[in-house]
Order: structure tokens, then sequence, then C-alpha cells
């Protein structure tokens, strides 16, 4: 932005000529719309806070046209501002987003990279019923309003859900509806619709229209592009066809083969962008397909809300009657099947068949024991990379038992979790701790072991150079885990321990997981006390001769 222009602005504001300094903003704003919104953003911040206290003495109205002209000004490039413009006339209790913005913005602001180019592909894990499609239906009427040349395919396995877009869709883009997006974009407008072939042209009738919805069961070939947006929906139909190998891979066939196929462009900067959101049920659907392919890819992002955080609140409890309460939670978990609540609400997908660690056969403890234990013990995977965990389970042993006290499972910096270690080990007083050294475990736990001395401690801290194949040794070492280890009762669990249990219980026998950290620390503790304490056992025996 030109000084000069800065400059005029600031004398408008300093002597509260709104209007005149709107004026400054929208001329610089139509030339420079990245260096002009922060100066858009701390005008409308402060008419904001101006019709707040005008408001009090009913001497707001000059206020509020100024505050919703610069909205609507700064929504042509701006996602979470063009929703709040596109819903500013509707009465408040019909409003979508302003009541769930707090949870939701962090979904807006994904799709704004997305958008931006900043990222290609964005895949959305949520509960059932959060707003995440109605978000997704906003995000294409942005783009629409951005380039509308350029088409926008929409694709789920149900087709009654799509028509349902393309009803919403139309009410979106109405001139005369109670929506904006006409008042935002006036420049363009609905030029053909086809209910039947559920394809919506702007501007001008295109072979391949700016909104077309077309189911996953049909073929696209020649009848559907996407240039802009890729967007997959729920391609999975529910828990029945998660539970088929086949029916998954039939399904991940044709997004391969039909879906993926109508990208123009390809995927990749600059070229159509890919959206995904589902339920999910399974490790081997198209999110878990992208993730397993572009999981290391920087530009492409993996976003999961689940229905509780980590202390087992509500994150979707927007308020009044439109949220989902920590109860009502509580309640649906009492009723299902885990593994289905962790696949619909937690966003944490299992393969039934292939789970190692069935809940139900774990072994559990409310009291530890009242004698002291013979002694204490821990083990230390630590965090390679991205959002890999620290994991250190600390283990009480009482004979052939091993109670799992506590649990530290945690994805921060190694900077963070050092001195969280260390606290546990201290606090603990455990003897004996086996790091392992592959990347940079060697050099924490030297780190950890030399806090430890200092303060005085007497856990003496050794390293593991794993060179077995982790899945392999999970599998064959959780039969020791299942017989030999005591886990704290669930109503006992403290959100770290949930966490990490959590984990425990989704790890699957096929298919990729995200996060094995939790069952490799079992195994590595597993290997670790039969090591140097089972298999050196001496026994009293009658002698034979």
């Amino acid at each position: 932005m030109d000084e000069r222009v800065k400059e005029v602005y600031s004398k408008f504001i300093k002597n509260r000529m709104w209007g005149k300094a709107y004026d400054v903003l929208e001329a610089s704003y139509a030339d420079d719309p990245k260096d002009t919104y922060p100066l858009l953003e701390s005008y409308r911040n402060g008419l904001a806070r101006l019709a707040k206290i005008r408001a009090k003495t009913g001497e707001g109205e000059d206020v509020m046209p100024l505050l919703r002209a610069a909205y609507f000004l700064s929504a042509k490039e701006k996602f979470d501002d063009f929703i709040i413009a596109m819903e500013w006339d509707r009465e408040p209790h019909a409003r979508f987003y302003l009541p769930r913005r707090k949870q939701l913005l962090r979904i807006v602001k994904q799709l704004q990279r997305l958008a931006d180019d900043e990222i290609d592909m964005l895949c959305i894990s949520m509960p059932p019923g959060v707003g995440k499609t109605t978000i997704a239906q906003f995000f294409m009427d942005f783009l629409a309003g951005r380039d509308p040349l350029r088409g926008m395919l929409v694709s789920s396995h149900n087709s009654s859900f799509l028509r349902g877009m393309y009803e919403e869709t139309c009410r979106h883009l109405d001139a005369y509806g109670e929506y904006n997006w006409s008042e935002i974009f006036p420049q363009h407008s609905i030029v053909k619709t086809n209910a039947l072939d559920l394809k919506i042209d702007v501007d001008k009738p295109q072979r391949f229209s700016t909104f077309q919805f077309r189911s996953i069961q049909g073929g696209n070939a020649g009848l559907a592009r996407a240039v802009q947006l890729l967007y997959m929906d729920d391609i999975i139909e529910g828990i029945e066809e998660a539970m088929s190998e086949e029916r998954l891979e039939a399904k991940w066939s044709k997004v391969r083969t039909d879906l993926l196929q109508r990208m123009q462009g390809g995927f990749g900067k600059g070229g159509c962008k890919i959206l995904c959101i589902a339920t999910r049920w399974s490790v081997r659907d198209p999110i878990g397909r992208f993730e397993q392919n572009y999981g290391d890819n920087p530009r492409a992002v993996f976003v999961t809300v689940p229905a509780l955080d980590e202390n087992g609140e509500s994150n979707f409890d927007y308020g009044g009657d439109i949220g989902y309460s920590t109860e009502y939670y509580n309640k649906l978990k009492e009723l299902m099947d885990e593994a289905s609540f962790l696949a619909l609400y937690m966003n944490t997908p299992v393969e039934r068949s292939g789970l190692l660690y069935q809940t139900d056969e774990l072994q559990r403890f409310w009291d530890l024991p009242a004698e002291d234990p013979d002694a204490t013990w821990a083990v230390c995977d630590t965090k390679n990379k991205g959002d890999d965990y620290f994991c250190m389970p600390i283990a009480y042993q009482y004979g052939d038992k091993f109670y799992i006290c506590h649990i530290v499972c945690d994805n921060k910096t190694p900077e963070i979790v050092e001195p969280r270690l260390v606290d546990a080990l201290n606090k603990y007083a455990v003897k004996m701790a086996r790091f392992e050294s592959n990347s940079a475990g060697g050099r924490i736990a030297e780190n950890v072991q030399n806090k430890i001395n200092e303060l005085g401690g007497i856990t003496k801290i050794t390293t593991k150079y794993s060179t077995a194949n982790k899945d392999t040794r999970i599998i064959v070492d959780s039969a020791f885990v299942k017989e030999h280890f005591l886990f704290l009762a669930p109503d006992k669990y403290d959100s770290e321990y949930r966490t990490a249990m959590n984990m425990l219980a989704s790890y699957s026998m096929v298919g990729k997981n995200r996060h094995d950290d939790v069952p490799d620390a079992m195994s590595m503790l597993a290997d670790f006390v039969q090591a140097k304490v089972l298999r050196n056992t001496a026994v009293v025996m009658k002698r034979p001769f």
C-alpha cells in the first residue's frame, strides 16, 4: 500500500471521518487486497467497538452500514469474512456461522489456505452434525464468486445428499433470497440450472459447469470435470461398507480411476485442489489412502477434530440448543460399542477384525497392592518427527505382574517434553529405564539422565537401538502385555492416560496405523522386563540326582 494512502487514511480516522476512511480503503483494496486487509480489519474492529458503545444509547445506526460495507468488501478475498457477510441480513437465530465460529474457525483458516493455493489437499475428519458440510458449501460459494468459470466437482456415496447440496447452492446464490452472494459478487449471477443433472452455471453455460454434483456410483467420464476443486464428502457409505475389504477396495478404485482422473491440471501447486470430508470408519478409506500417499507432503493437510478433547470435554458445545455437550457425547459413548464411537465421533478409524488389543481383554486395576512394589520400571519411545508422540509408560512390578501406573504421552517438542520425563521418573522413583536410541533418542536419554543426576534422582537410563521390524515386534510382544500388564480402570484415567489407551486400543494388524507409539512402547517395556527379570529368575528345585 502506498504510504500516501496510509497517511490520508490515518488522518480521516484521527478525525473520526469513518465514511471517508472507508472510501480510501475501498479504492486501495481494489488494487491490493493483501496489503490493505490489515488496515481494513483494524477499521472494522474500531467500528464494531463504536457500534457496541452507541448501541447502549440507541445511536449506532450511522455506524452499522459502514461496518456492513467493510465486511462485504473483504468478503471478496477472505473466507471468514465471506461467511459473515453471506448471513449478515439473516435473523440472528437463523445464522449458521457466527454461533459456531469459535469452534469452526480452525477449519475456515485451512480452507482459506486451500483457496489461496498455499496447500493442494485438505482432508477433514469431524463428528456428524457439527457443520463441516455446511462450511464446505459456503466454501464452494466463495470459490464460485472468485472464479466462476473454473468448474467444481462434488461427489458422495448418496445421490439424495447431493441433491440437497444442489438445492442449497441454488438458495445461497439466489439474488432474491436470504443470502448475500449476489451483493458480495454483483458482477456474477446464475445463468443456468439443471435439476436433472445437478449442475449450476454461473456467468455463462459451460460443458463442465461451475457446480457439478455427481454420485461416485455413476460414471463421470465426459460428463464432469474438476478444474478448481474436487470435493468428496462421505465417500464411504457406513460401517457395513467399511467392514468389507472388497467393498473398500472397490470404492477406492472408483476414487482413483474415476474421480481423480477428472482433475484438470493434475494435483499440485496451481492445479485443481482436493477437499475430502468424511467419517473415519476405516484406515483404508479415502482419507486413509491419501494420508498414506501424501502424509509427508507439506502441501497436504489432515485436520482431525474429535467430539471430545484431551480432557474429555466437548469440542462442539456451541451453547444454546445447537451444540453438543460433554454429557451428550458421554451418553453416546455409553450406548455405543467403543470401536464405533472411536470411528464416528473421535475420528479414530479402526479395523475391527484386526484390532490387536481388544479393550475387554486388558487386565485392569483400581488400586495398587498394599505392599511396596518389587521394582519400578520405565521405557521411552522417543519422538522422531511430525505428529509422533513421546510415550513413556511407568510400571510397578509385583511378582510377575506389572501395574502401568502412569504414562507420559506427548507430541510436543523435546525441549518441552524432556522436563516432563525427568519429573515422572523422579516422582515414581524409577530405578531402571530404557530409552530407544533410534534417531534423536540417544541425545534425549543423555539429557534426561544428566538432569536426573543434577537433581539427585535414582534412575539409571540405558539405551537400545532397535533393528527388529516394529510391527512384528508389537504383535509378538502383545501376548506378554495382555498376560502380565495391568492398566488403570477407565474411570481412573487422566487425559494423557486416556489418549494413550485410545492409541493402544486402535492399533490394527491390517492397514497403516497413524499412531503406533503407545503399542510400540508397551512392546519395549515387555522386552525390557523379560530380559532383566523374568528370563533371569532363579528357581529352587529338587536335586535330580
